[in-house]
């Protein structure tokens, strides 16, 4: 029975690596995208959702004095006319520091199923990040994260708690 034990252990071993490494076999190609992680990173006693830029006091004193949020319609990653003027900001700051970084995280509404969410949610991140790029910004200096549903502004099921929550997240 031992050996039976032994046996069945081994091929459940195997079969989880071969899921794995198939599941990995295909590498985005065209932008640096990075899923919200689900648990603490590694050598981290804490972790607030926050990824850190190393960005001079002077951007960071800039990016305090801006919005950092702008808003998305029902299922859409379309750049507003109010959301460009937020984001034509970002844009002056990060000209005017071509050493700065960003990072812009796109969120949802708890509407549709959690990969959905993730994708809509990268769609307005990359939304944006096409945006200042468009005005000049480097991309090298845009990193792209999605939240999806996880990280709502607000809680509830009203139309205003999902307005609030439809929205891509810009930090240094």
């Amino acid at each position: 029975m031992s050996t039976n034990f032994s046996k069945i252990a081994v091929l459940t071993v195997l079969a989880s690596a071969i899921a794995i490494t198939t599941g990995c076999a295909t590498k985005r190609t065209n932008s640096e995208v990075v899923v919200a992680p689900l648990g603490i990173p590694g050598g981290q006693a804490g972790y607030n959702g926050s990824v850190s830029m190393n960005n001079s006091s002077a951007v960071m004193a800039g990016a305090e004095n801006l919005q950092a949020v702008v808003y998305f319609g029902y299922d859409s990653s379309e750049i507003t006319a109010q959301s460009a003027s937020v984001l034509n900001q970002h844009a002056s700051l990060l000209s005017s520091n071509p050493s700065a970084g960003v990072v812009i995280a796109g969120h949802t509404d708890e509407r549709g199923s959690r990969e959905y969410n993730i994708a809509l949610g990268e769609r307005r991140a990359q939304a944006a990040r096409n945006y200042l790029a468009a005005q000049g910004v480097s991309t090298s200096n845009i990193r792209v994260i999605s939240y999806g549903e996880e990280r709502a502004a607000a809680a509830g099921n009203t139309e205003a708690d999902y307005a609030q929550n439809r929205r891509a997240e810009l930090s240094y």
